[in-house]
Parts: C-alpha cells; structure tokens; sequence
C-alpha cells in the first residue's frame, strides 16, 4: 500500500461518472442468467465459497461467486438451521428486480418446497422490498410464542446489474446475525464440498403448486400501514408537490398506490424495470450503481428538484434512501439522519421517554449532539444493520441510521415497525418533515450548523491484500502509534463500539473536535478511511493523510510479528 488516499480516490473518478451508460457497457442479460445455471463454483477457491457479509452472500455468476450451487446450497443451509431451531412458521420470501434475482427465487423454492416448508411468495411474483419482508414477518410473529415465521430478501441491495445477492431474516424480522451466518454459511460451504450430496429438492412447477407454498399481498398490507409510522395527513394536509424515483427497483409500483390511498401530490419519475439498468447514471467508479445517496447516481432526480417542494429515491431492494431538497439538491445521508432524528423525537409523544438512538461508529458526531440536546440515550455500534435489530424490536431505540442511507425507526405508537433497513419511510418522512416545518431539510439542517457545528466528511480508500485487511480488522489500540491528529490531541483509541463493546473490524481514533475509522472492503480488496473533523475540510484532508500513514504503519508492524 501507500500513495496519497486523496489523489488515489480523485483518479478513481471515471470520466462517465454521471452520465448514462454507452450501450457497451450495459449488462448481456441472457449470458449473466445462462452463467448462474452453467457455471460451477469451485468450493476450493476461497472467494467462490459462500460469504456472508453485513448484508448476506453477494457475488456474480460471472465470477463464479453467486451461481445455482451458491442458492442451493444456502437453501438447503437455511431450512436445516430452521429445524435445529424448531422454526416451524411461514418464510415470508421477496426478491428485488436484478437479473438473478428470479433465477435464485426459483432455485429457492425448489429446495424450501422439498422441505415442506410454507412459503409466502408475493401475489402476481410482484417484487418485495426488504422493508416488506421485515414488516410482514412482524406482523405475523406479534403475539406469537410458537410457529413463528422468517424471511428470504434476494439481493445484492444497491450493487451492479450483474451482482446477485441471498440474505436471510430471523423471526425477530432483521438480518440473521452473525452466529446464525457463520452457521448457515459453514452449513452451504460443506455442502458444495460435498458435490450438494443429501439436498432435498423438486422441479419448480410442481414446487409452486404445492399446498406449503402460499401467495401474500406484501404491498397493500405494508401500504395500508404506513400511515402509523408516517404522518401522511400532515403530508397531504400540506399540499406539498412530491417526486420519487424507485431507480427501476423493488417498490417501483408501491409508489403509485402510496399517493392513491393516501391522497398525496406524488409523482413516479419513472416506473421503468430494466435488468441492464441503462436509466441509471453511472456511479464515480464506472460502474453502474443504484445508489441513492450518490450525486453521480442520482443525476436524473437531482435535475427535476425545482419540480418538487421534495423528492426521494430508494435503491434496488427500497432499504436505503436518498433525499433531494429543493433547496441544497441531494443530502449527504449524514446531514438527513441527523434533520430525522430531531424531528422524530420532538413529533412522536407517544415514544418513550427512555427511547434511545442509535448510530454506527461512521456516522457524523452531530448525531451525538442532537441526541445529547434531546436528552437521549447514545448507542454507537459497529457497521451492520443487525446491531439495531434487539433495541428496534423491544422499542429502546426510537430511530436507528447508519452513514450509508440506512435508517429505520419505531411507528408514531412506539411499537415496532421495521427490524431491517427501511428506505421507504425515511423518504416518506422528509414529506413530513417538510410538511410539518414549513422547510425542506436541507434549509433545517443548514439552520442546525449554527447551533451544533458543520463538520465535514469524506470516505476514501486504499488497496489492501487480504492478508493487510485481516490485521487491519484486528487491530488493537495498543498497534496504532497516534497522541495527535488534525493538531489536536486524540481523546480516545478504540476497536470496540461504545454502545454494545462489539468489535469495530478496525480502529477509531478520535478527538475533541474530530475523528477518523479505518476499517477492511467486506467484499472488495480494499480498505476505507471514513474522518470527520468540525474544523473544516483542511482538517478532514489532514486527518485522512495522517490515518493511511498510522494504519500503513500498524499494517506493516503487524507483518513483521
């Protein structure tokens, strides 16, 4: 490693990055699809193996890393993991609209029918959204001691076109976590060393005809309840002029029935669904993304906002947002969850006094002041939505977010409405905001800097070998050489979040008036450096110089032990 991270990330930016792909670059389809039947993962190559990262097992048939075997045995995996646990209820089953996205439901199916169990596939196969998976394994466990249900999301969430992705839900309703996928993965793996020997498996048209597998109307059973997590009279009452852009993803058509039942000034930018993605912008990288916290991938959106008092978008699987305000354009998701969370606890007296928020230990420090002036309680964890799934559940945390758009939080009465990432009713709650305030949130938020600081943020990163990212995951404070950063003096060094002592996968140093995290690509060969600093981007500029050359050299300590 080494180099300068800032001019490493500058060069990175590729010459399409906002525009619209060249049609060479648009995803064949038909050879992805033919690539998941015919190509056969070897389980000796480690990254062919199934993986379970924060947000399941992701990968291209094109590599070899998301493939039929890969879904069969996962399958086969999950349905052994349900016995052991006596899990006996409905599998609530959704799918986003990737190209492999069908492929891998109907390998799924083939292999949950074998076994018997009760599948709920959406009416007409319509696609499901994380956040409607989540809240319809909720609805049906309330008051449930026994048979309780689970859930499949198949997606590699915001991802490229030729990317698949296979995530499993416990019955608490959010993303399994990591002692249930070190188990069901280590279940998969020993299974595809095994040539997929013992799997239970029938032909998929007798799979959906059987009497287990079921049809539930996943959209209007979570449209119909939005109202008792957003205030949707405030929003109509107010006759704002909203825009949405499902960015051709799993709600495309839940929008439309939104504004109709509940009477809103909304309008569907497009309900296009195209596998090759072509609408989309293309992301910094080059690559196509479907990222709704990125200015480059939301270039369609970002140029109607003077059309609309506020408008949203949601990525492929509709659990992260992304928020254009007429007045400041796209927010960066640090800005907006910050606007949410003071809103939120000043709007819903019927949460708990005790109700507490919850953020990741990337996620901005105005968080922690807006918390502290509201007289709530802290919870700072590591990266991974399934850190928030106990305190969303039991209602201790009242709004949970973390810097990469995603956000859930509890409905108007206190109770549950969402475990996993929810990026519908963030959206739906900037209308309210809006509403309710008479200002867009970027106006609120530019209105909050004066009253708690205006950091900045930047991300960036380096290349790294497995072999640096594992030692950067298990730094201790103790390996990093640091008394300064920014010219200020460094208050703490942790690899342990605050809130639940989990470790970080990394280090953070920080200080009065800035911080920084360097932590390991669950899924690619590099490492990010995300800093904060409330003394402006020179000292952000200079925190993320002083972080490569403190972790290159706690890399390069921890090779020659």
């Amino acid at each position: 490693m080494g180099g300068d991270l800032r001019a490493e990330a500058a060069m990175k930016i590729s010459p399409l990055a906002g525009h619209l792909p060249p049609p060479e670059m648009l995803l064949d389809v038909s050879k992805l699809v033919t690539a998941y039947y015919t190509e056969v993962p070897d389980s000796a190559v480690p990254a062919e193996r199934v993986a379970f990262g924060t947000s399941g097992h992701r990968g291209s048939s094109f590599d070899r890393t998301f493939n039929e075997a890969h879904v069969i045995a996962i399958s086969e995996a999950i349905c052994r993991y349900r016995r052991k646990e006596a899990i006996d209820g409905p599998l609530f089953l959704g799918v986003d609209t990737h190209a492999l996205s069908v492929p891998a439901r109907t390998t799924a199916v083939e292999v949950l029918a074998a076994h018997g169990v009760v599948i709920m596939l959406a009416e007409d196969d319509e696609y499901t959204p994380t956040p409607a998976v989540s809240h319809a394994i909720l609805c049906y466990n309330r008051g449930r001691t026994t048979g309780l249900a689970d859930g499949i999301v198949i997606t590699p969430s915001h991802n490229p076109p030729d990317n698949g992705g296979f995530k499993y839900n416990t019955p608490n309703g959010g993303p399994a976590d990591t002692k249930v996928t070190d188990w069901i993965e280590a279940q998969a793996n020993a299974l595809m060393r095994g040539g997929l020997e013992g799997v239970k498996r029938m032909p998929y048209a007798s799979a959906v005809r059987a009497g287990t597998t079921q049809r539930h109307d996943y959209l209007n059973t979570y449209v119909r309840d939005l109202g008792n997590v957003v205030d949707m009279e405030a929003i109509r009452g107010a006759s704002i002029r909203l825009g949405v852009d499902p960015l051709g993803g799993a709600g495309v058509h839940y929008w439309a029935p939104i504004a109709d039942h509940y009477h809103l000034d909304l309008t569907v930018v497009s309900d296009v669904v195209d596998q090759t993605f072509r609408f989309m912008t293309i992301d910094w990288d080059g690559k196509i993304r479907m990222d709704p916290s990125s200015p480059y991938a939301m270039q369609r959106l970002i140029g109607l906002k003077d059309k609309f008092d506020i408008a949203f978008a949601c990525d492929t699987d509709h659990d992260r947002h992304g928020i254009v305000a007429s007045s400041a354009g796209l927010l960066p998701p640090n800005h907006y969850l910050s606007v949410a969370i003071q809103h939120l606890f000043q709007h819903r007296p019927q949460w708990s006094a005790s109700a507490g928020v919850g953020k990741t230990v990337v996620s901005t420090n105005v968080i922690d002041r807006v918390t502290a002036k509201l007289g709530r309680a802290l919870y700072e964890v590591p990266v991974g939505f399934r850190w928030f799934v106990d305190g969303l559940g039991d209602g201790t945390l009242g709004f949970c977010g973390e810097e990469s758009a995603g956000a859930a939080f509890l409905r108007r009465d206190g109770t549950v409405w969402t475990t996993d990432k929810d990026g519908i009713v963030p959206a739906l709650l900037a209308a309210e905001i809006t509403a309710v305030a008479g200002r867009d949130p970027g106006e609120i938020y530019a209105e909050m800097t004066r009253e708690f600081g205006e950091p900045a943020f930047d991300r960036v990163g380096a290349q790294a070998t497995p072999e640096q990212k594992m030692r950067l995951a298990t730094l201790s404070p103790k390996d990093v050489a640091c008394t300064d950063l920014a010219g200020e003096n460094v208050t703490a060094i942790i690899n342990e979040a605050p809130g639940n002592h989990a470790p970080i996968g990394g280090v953070k140093v920080v200080t009065a008036s800035g911080w920084f995290v360097a932590r390991p690509s669950g899924t690619e060969n590099i490492y990010r450096i995300y800093a904060e600093s409330f003394c402006g981007t020179d000292a952000v500029d200079q925190i993320l110089k002083q972080a490569q050359t403190i972790v290159d050299a706690a890399l390069a300590s921890g090779a020659q032990q």
